[in-house]
């Protein structure tokens, strides 16, 4: 189908300021989608408070606001400019949630504002872990045993229904933010208020914890012609426990079988079909380590931090051409250099994600990693084998070190550094290898930390190479 041409003016709204959880990775999205845009004929209009990113240049947006991302602001612009369309879903949860809050005030309506892309109730679905739970049900697909709560009593009651450990998910909320796990009424009552205060809609997810299973993700492009096509899949070398923005990430994934590759694929693309996706998704899932068990954890309907990785590891524009598909056009028609949008990109080499912690500007604070985002950044590394893309990012992350060996660690018993692995932390790589250095065996490795077992020899090739070149 061709470009829309009924619409005219398209409004962008960005992700704001760079915050925790939340950086610069939506900078890239919000960049290509006006550019994308701007290349199809259509005027457009840009929203974004944060000066310090290349899409608020001049040059990208044919207009740009640099005002608060609030419904008061963004409101204004809405009854000034009257653009024809908004494009929500490339400005992070930021925009989402406030695309969703213009809709719910009725700014959209009064003004004659379409969603440009994927629909209200297709967002609503994904973000609403009661809608989003139902629709699974209904399609077939599996999820952990979970209940809904909109007060601290509730929560505590469908706790003990369902047997803690748990793990509390508030609804519409950005990093996992106000989420973690419980081990008992007091931690929980703890979770669910401050879940509760932070989701917008007042609404937590009360799961049960599958802590250490893998973590799988695959991102996923659809048009509205119901061509749909798996760009990318990730593989989270941390197990289920640590958010995504925070684990080490692999792309390709790295531990799959046949088998297993082919049925979380299938999930994935029955998933954005169900829920009416247009444009780049991301669908994360929960897999077993010990059989063909899985669990779908959530799907981000927008382009997410994720989406970053898999467009750069791959190759593959994605928010450019989810741009292209709220315009109208099918992926048969999105050329993307010499071939089209619609052929899956192959991958022959490794990619890894290392995420970047402020912990060296705020040094008393937790260094544990859970549920909630820490992050505020991230390095990517290519490789043709996993070492080589660790050690590049490794270098990469200015911690002051050039492979996997941090010296503060030279003088902790090896107690001490096994008690500590039991906690993900954004040391713990170092602490691991430097465990292996003195020869602790990898089952016991993998018992207190649950990485799997292939990672774990990623890590001691390099300890015993780094040996060999000490030695020689």
């Amino acid at each position: 189908m061709p470009r829309r041409t009924d619409i005219k003016k398209v409004l962008v709204i960005g992700s704001g300021p760079i915050v925790i959880g939340q950086a610069a990775e939506f900078d890239y999205a919000g960049t290509q989608a006006c550019l994308a845009l701007k290349e199809e004929g259509y005027e457009v209009v840009l929203i974004n408070s944060n000066p310090a990113t290349i899409m608020t240049d001049y040059t990208v947006a044919d207009k740009v606001y640099m005002e608060p991302i609030d419904l008061e602001f963004v409101s204004r612009v809405i009854r000034y400019e009257r653009p024809d369309g908004i494009v929500c879903t490339l400005g992070g949860q930021t925009g989402l949630n406030l695309a969703v809050q213009l809709a719910k005030k009725g700014i959209l309506d009064e003004c004659q504002v379409e969603v440009m892309g994927t629909d209200f109730k297709a967002i609503e679905q994904a973000e609403d872990r009661e809608l989003f739970k139902n629709l699974m049900e209904k399609i077939g697909e599996p999820m952990t045993e979970s209940y809904f709560a909109h007060n601290v009593e509730d929560a505590i009651a469908e706790a003990n229904r369902i047997g803690y450990p748990i793990i509390v998910r508030p609804a519409f909320t950005l990093g996992g933010t106000g989420g973690g796990f419980a081990d008992n009424d007091e931690e929980l009552r703890e979770l669910a208020k401050n879940g509760l205060k932070i989701s917008p809609v007042g609404q937590i997810m009360i799961e049960k914890s599958i802590k250490g299973y893998k973590e799988i993700e695959f991102e996923v492009m659809r048009d509205a012609n119901d061509t749909a096509i798996c760009i990318c899949s990730m593989e989270n070398i941390d197990p289920v426990g640590v958010h995504t923005g925070d684990s080490m990430v692999v792309a390709p994934a790295q531990t799959l079988t046949p088998k297993e590759y082919e049925m979380l694929r299938t999930s994935a693309l029955k998933i954005v079909r169900a829920l009416n996706i247009l444009g780049g998704c991301n669908v994360q899932f929960a897999l077993n380590p010990n059989s063909y068990e899985y669990y779908v954890i959530e799907v981000n309907p927008r382009v997410s931090r994720s989406s970053a990785l898999a467009s750069k590891a791959s190759g593959y524009p994605i928010a450019r051409v989810s741009a292209k598909i709220a315009a109208g056009l099918y992926l048969e028609e999105i050329n993307i250099a010499s071939t089209i949008a619609s052929f899956e990109p192959t991958i022959d080499y490794v990619v890894l994600k290392l995420a970047r912690f402020p912990f060296d500007k705020f040094n008393t604070a937790d260094r544990s990693l859970s549920t909630q985002m820490k992050a505020t950044g991230e390095v990517m590394s290519i490789g043709r084998t996993t070492e080589e893309a660790l050690l590049k990012g490794c270098r990469s992350l200015e911690y002051g070190v050039n492979h996997i060996y941090m010296k503060k660690f030279d003088n902790v018993s090896t107690e001490d550094l096994l008690n500590q692995i039991k906690t993900p932390s954004d040391l713990r790589l170092f602490e691991i290898a430097e465990l292996l250095r003195r020869n602790v065996d990898i089952d016991k490795i993998y018992k207190l930390t649950m990485i799997d077992k292939f990672f774990l020899d990623k890590f001691k090739n390099i300890t015993d190479h780094e040996a060999l070149i000490n030695h020689s």
